[in-house]
């Protein structure tokens, strides 16, 4: 088992680091979801973004 893990440790390492990145944007995501941001629409252009009626609420 050990010989496995020292035969693999670079494969490991950068899927715990993969996973890692994955959780954290996974979080944020569930954070701004939660403060009532969108998630969905960061282009940039709203005035042309198929989203924009779902992102920005009417004033």
């Amino acid at each position: 088992m050990l010989t496995w893990i020292s035969e693999n440790i670079g494969t490991i390492f950068v899927c715990a680091v993969l996973i890692a990145i994955v959780t954290a944007i996974i979080v944020s995501m569930v954070r701004k979801k939660k403060q009532g941001k969108s998630v969905v629409c960061n282009c940039g252009n709203c005035k042309t973004c198929a989203m924009s009626g779902s992102c920005h609420k009417s004033s």
